[in-house]
C-alpha cells in the first residue's frame, strides 16, 4: 500500500509470525506510522517506501527449512536500522555470515534473560537483574556474525540479542512485542526512537486532517455513496467524508430485517437527524425474510444475505443518479490478509461484512480507514466527536442475527432472540463489562429441552450467551465474567422472554471454535 504522506515509516517484513500484526500494533501505539509487507518485497521497492528502519518478524519455520522464508541480503545493505525477532534475527545471522544451529531444547514460554549491554535496544532495561521474556523457537545463534557482539544470553540461548552497532543491525530471540515481555514495549520504542531517529507524529488528530484534505483533492465535487450498517467502520467512513464533501456525499442504509431491535432508528437519528446527511433509508426486511424461507445451513444463508444486499444496494445506488465513487470501511487488517505471503487460506466461512459490489456500477473504491486498525478506528470516531456509544460499539457481523439463529430464521424466532439480546447487552453494561469485552451477544439454538415453570412442564428454546475476549477477532478467549453476572443474564432471559426455559453459557476459545457460532 506505501502510503507516501508519511515521512516517517517503519517497515515490518512479515515472515508468518503470528504476532506481525502485534509488533505494528506496539509500533503505531508508539505514535510512529508502519505497514506490514511480505518478506519477498522487492528491494527496489523497499527503497521507494523509504522507511527510517526495518523490523524482521518472527516465524513458525526453521531457518535450516528447505522451503524457509528468506528475503533479500539486500535488505540488510541499505544502510537502514534493522531489527531482528527470533527467526527474523535467525534470518538476520545466516545472511551476514554467522551460524545458526538447533537448540538443544525448544524455548517455549517465559524465560530469564541477563542483559549485558544496556546501551542503545536496552536502554534502561534489566538494570535491575535479569528481565522476564517470552522465547518460542527450536534453533539458536551458535555463532555471531563478524561485526556483532552480544547484548544479552539466556540459559538455553547464549546470544540472546546482538548488535552490529556499525551497521545498526539488531537481532533478539525472544518476542518483545508480546505482553508476556514486560520490558518490551520499552525495547521496541529504544530500536524506534534512539535507532532510528522516529520521533512520535503518527496521531489520530493528524491522520483526520491529512485524510479529510486528500479526500477533497480526490473526489473534487463528485459524489460519493457510503453503505451504511451502523457500525463504527462505516460510520466513521461516513463522517470522515461528510468533513471533507459535505452535500456530495450521499449515504444508504439496508434494513435487511436482521438487525437488533433500535438499530435501524439509531442510524437515522443520528445521520439525517443530527448530521444532515443525503440519507437513504432501503426497507427490504420483508424481500430478505422471504428468501431466507426454509433455509437452515449456515454458508447459504450467508451467501443469500450477500447477493441480495448487492442486489439491493445496487438498485438504490442507480436511483441516486450519477456517482463516481463508493466509500467503504476497509481496515488495515483486510489489507494485510489480502497481500499476506501466506497465500489464500482455506475458507471457514463466508467473510462477515458483506462486500465486494459489482463492477457494472462502474464506481471507484474510497477506503479512507486502510491504513488503521479497529482501535484507532475508535480514536479517530473520538477525534471526529461521534458519541461513545457508537465509538465503542462491539463488531457486528453484516449477515445480522441469521448467523446468531442457529436453523431456520422466522419473525418469531428474530424477535425471541432480539428480547434476549437486549437483556445481555443490559446486564454487560450494568455490569461495567460492555467496554472490557470484545463481543457479548446471545445465540438461539435450534433445540428444545424440558423445563418447569411454575407447577407445568415447559418444552421450549435454548439460549447461549457468548462473551470474548479478544484484540483483533483472529483469536479469542471466553470471558470469565462474574457468576452473579451470568446469573442476572440467565435468570432476566427465562424470566421475560416467552419461549425460552434454558441458558447456557459458551465457555470455547477461538480457535478451535470461531466467535460467532455459524
Amino acid at each position: 500500500m506505501t502510503n507516501k504522506l508519511y515521512k516517517q515509516k517503519i517497515l515490518i517484513l512479515d515472515f508468518g509470525s503470528q504476532y506481525t500484526q502485534l509488533i505494528a500494533r506496539r509500533v503505531r501505539e508508539a505514535q510512529v506510522y508502519c505497514e506490514i509487507h511480505p518478506f519477498h518485497m522487492e528491494v527496489e521497492e523497499i527503497k521507494s517506501f523509504a522507511p527510517k528502519g526495518i523490523i524482521l518478524s518472527g516465524g513458525p519455520a526453521s531457518i535450516f527449512d528447505q522451503d524457509a522464508p528468506l528475503a533479500e541480503k539486500e535488505v540488510l545493505e541499505l544502510g537502514v536500522p534493522v531489527l531482528g525477532i527470533c527467526y527474523g534475527m535467525q534470518f538476520l545471522t545466516q545472511m551476514r555470515g554467522g551460524a545458526v544451529t538447533k537448540a538443544l531444547d525448544r524455548e517455549y514460554g517465559n524465560a530469564q534473560i541477563s542483559i549485558l549491554d544496556h546501551r542503545d535496544i536496552f536502554s534502561g532495561v534489566g538494570t535491575e537483574g535479569d528481565e522476564t521474556v517470552w522465547m518460542s523457537h527450536g534453533d539458536r545463534i551458535e555463532e555471531m556474525p563478524e561485526g556483532f557482539e552480544s547484548l544479552a544470553s539466556s540459559k538455553n540461548s547464549p546470544v540472546a540479542a546482538m548488535a552490529d552497532r556499525e551497521r545498526r543491525l539488531f537481532g533478539v530471540q525472544f518476542h518483545p512485542e508480546v505482553a508476556h515481555t514486560p520490558s518490551g514495549t520499552r525495547i521496541l520504542k529504544n530500536f524506534l526512537f534512539h535507532v532510528c531517529g522516529c520521533e512520535p507524529s503518527w496521531t489520530m488528530s493528524s491522520f483526520v486532517r491529512r485524510t479529510v484534505k486528500s479526500l477533497r483533492e480526490t473526489v473534487g465535487n463528485e459524489r460519493v455513496i457510503c453503505g451504511l450498517s451502523g457500525g463504527v467502520d462505516s460510520s466513521v467512513t461516513a463522517v470522515l467524508l461528510y468533513r471533507a464533501i459535505g452535500e456530495n456525499l450521499s449515504c444508504i442504509f439496508v434494513d435487511n430485517g436482521l438487525l437488533r431491535r433500535g438499530e435501524a432508528e439509531e442510524v437515522i437519528d443520528l445521520f439525517k437527524g443530527h448530521y444532515g446527511v443525503d440519507f437513504h433509508l432501503v426497507d427490504a426486511s420483508e424481500h430478505f425474510l422471504e428468501r431466507l424461507k426454509g433455509v437452515v445451513d449456515p454458508e447459504k444463508k450467508r451467501k443469500i444475505i450477500g447477493h441480495e444486499f448487492i442486489a439491493v444496494f445496487e438498485k438504490k445506488a442507480k436511483e441516486l443518479g450519477k456517482a463516481r465513487y463508493l466509500a467503504q470501511g476497509t481496515l488495515y487488517p483486510d489489507v494485510i490478509e489480502s497481500v499476506s505471503f501466506k497465500g489464500p487460506s482455506a475458507t471457514i466461512k463466508s467473510h462477515h461484512n458483506v462486500g465486494g459490489l459489482p463492477e457494472t456500477m462502474n464506481l471507484k473504491l474510497i477506503e479512507p480507514l486502510r491504513e488503521l486498525f479497529k482501535d484507532e478506528v475508535r480514536q479517530v470516531g473520538m477525534e471526529l466527536e461521534l458519541p461513545r456509544e457508537l465509538v465503542m460499539r462491539q463488531p457486528f457481523p453484516g449477515p445480522g442475527l441469521a448467523v446468531r439463529i442457529l436453523g431456520e430464521i422466522t419473525r418469531e424466532r428474530l424477535e425471541i432472540l432480539r428480547f434476549a439480546d437486549i437483556i445481555v447487552q443490559d446486564e454487560i453494561r450494568s455490569a461495567g463489562f460492555y467496554e472490557k469485552v470484545w463481543q457479548s451477544f446471545a445465540v438461539l439454538l435450534p433445540i428444545r429441552t424440558v423445563g418447569v415453570m411454575g407447577d407445568e412442564r415447559t418444552y421450549e428454546n435454548v439460549v447461549a450467551v457468548r462473551v470474548v475476549d479478544s484484540l483483533d477477532a483472529m483469536t479469542a478467549d471466553w470471558s470469565r465474567i462474574p457468576y452473579e453476572v451470568m446469573a442476572r443474564i440467565s435468570n432476566r432471559i427465562i424470566n421475560s422472554v416467552k419461549g425460552v426455559n434454558r441458558v447456557v453459557y459458551d465457555i470455547s476459545s477461538k480457535p478451535p471454535s470461531t466467535i460467532e457460532w455459524e
